[in-house]
C-alpha cells in the first residue's frame, strides 16, 4: 500500500492535466478496479492521494462508477481514455426514455447514462456535452435493462468515492495551514506561536481525523463485504455524514489562517478547499445522509448498538 502511495506522489509531481492522465493510464490507476482486479483499498489509496495533490482527473467516474456500471449491463466501453457517469430519473413512454442528467461530474467526455424509471435502471452510452447536464430522448432498445439496486449501488459507489476524496482534499488543506503557520511571522514570532492559531489548528485536526475514521470504516466495508452490502450502505452513511460535517470547520480554518492569499486562484490552498466544497454534496446531501442515518437507528432494536458497533453482515 505504501508503494502504491509512493507511485501516485510520484506521479502527480511531476505531471499534470492530460500528462498525468497518460502517466495514471500508463501504471494501470485509471482502471484499477475494473481492468487490474484491485479492490476499495487500493482505491481509496489512489483517489486520496490525487486529491491530496489537487490532480484534475475523473478517476473515480471512469474506474469506479463508469467502467463498472457499463460491466454490469454488459456494454464495451474503450480501455483507454476518461469515462464518466450520468445519472437521471427518466420517463418512458412510447418505447422511449427521456429525461435530463444534471449535475454531471466531468461532462466533456464519454457518458455511461444510469437512467432510472419507476422500476428498473435503464444503462446506455451517449456523447458528453460542455457543460453539467445532459438531456437525452432515446429509443428503448439502443438502452440495457438493469436491476433497480444497481442505481443504489452506482451512487453509493459516487458517495464512497467523494468521502475519500474529500479526506485527501482537507488533508492538504490542513498540511499547507500549518507550513503557512509555521512560517509566517506577525508580531515578531511565527503564527504558530499563538495559542489562539493553535485551538485553530487542533480543531482543524479533530475534524478530519474523525472524517478519516468514518471513511476507513467504509473502505473497510467495501473490501469485506463489496459495495451491494448492508454493512457498507451503513458505513457509506456514517462516513458521508462525518465528512461533510468536517468541511465547512477545516476549510474555514484554512483560510483565516491563511488570510487573503489563501483565496487567490494560483494558490494550492484554493484548488484543494474548493474541490472539498464542490464535492461535498455530490451523490447526496450531508442532510440527505444524516436523515438516512437517523432512520436506521431508529429501525433497528437497540439504537444503541447501530451508534457503537459495526454492523453483522446479513
Amino acid at each position: 500500500m505504501n508503494e502504491l502511495a509512493q507511485l501516485v506522489d510520484d506521479l502527480c509531481g511531476r505531471s499534470t492535466g492530460d500528462e498525468l492522465w497518460r502517466n495514471l493510464e500508463d501504471t494501470g490507476l485509471t482502471r484499477l478496479t475494473s481492468n487490474q482486479g484491485a479492490g476499495p483499498a487500493e482505491a481509496a489509496i489512489v483517489l486520496s492521494g490525487l486529491a491530496r495533490h489537487a490532480a484534475a482527473v475523473p478517476i473515480a467516474e471512469t474506474d469506479l462508477l463508469a467502467a463498472w456500471l457499463a460491466g454490469k449491463a454488459g456494454l464495451s466501453v474503450p480501455d483507454t481514455g476518461p469515462l464518466t457517469v450520468a445519472i437521471a430519473d427518466a420517463g418512458e413512454r412510447g418505447g422511449r426514455i427521456t429525461g435530463t442528467a444534471r449535475d454531471v461530474p466531468w461532462p466533456s467526455i464519454a457518458v455511461v447514462l444510469a437512467a432510472r424509471t419507476a422500476d428498473a435502471l435503464l444503462v446506455g452510452l451517449i456523447d458528453g456535452t460542455s457543460h453539467g447536464s445532459i438531456d437525452f430522448d432515446l429509443a428503448v432498445t439502443e438502452l440495457r435493462r438493469v436491476d433497480a439496486v444497481v442505481a443504489d449501488e452506482l451512487v453509493r459507489r459516487g458517495a464512497w468515492a467523494r468521502c475519500n476524496q474529500i479526506v485527501g482534499a482537507l488533508d492538504a488543506a490542513c498540511d499547507l495551514t500549518v507550513a503557512y503557520t509555521r512560517e509566517r511571522v506577525q508580531f515578531g514570532r511565527t503564527l504558530s506561536k499563538f495559542q489562539a492559531v493553535q485551538h485553530s489548528l487542533a480543531a482543524m485536526a479533530g475534524e478530519i481525523e474523525r472524517a478519516r475514521a468514518a471513511t476507513a470504516l467504509a473502505v473497510a466495508a467495501a473490501t469485506d463485504y463489496g459495495f451491494d452490502h448492508p454493512a457498507t450502505d451503513y458505513a457509506v452513511t456514517v462516513a458521508k455524514v462525518a465528512v461533510g460535517r468536517a468541511v465547512d470547520p477545516v476549510t474555514t480554518i484554512a483560510h483565516q489562517l491563511h488570510g487573503a492569499i489563501g483565496v487567490t486562484i494560483e494558490h494550492r490552498l484554493w484548488r484543494s478547499t474548493m474541490q472539498a466544497r464542490s464535492w461535498v454534496d455530490e451523490f447526496g446531501s450531508t442532510a440527505s445522509y444524516a436523515r438516512r442515518l437517523g432512520r436506521i437507528t431508529l429501525a433497528a432494536d437497540d439504537p444503541w448498538d447501530v451508534v457503537v458497533s459495526y454492523p453483522a453482515p446479513r
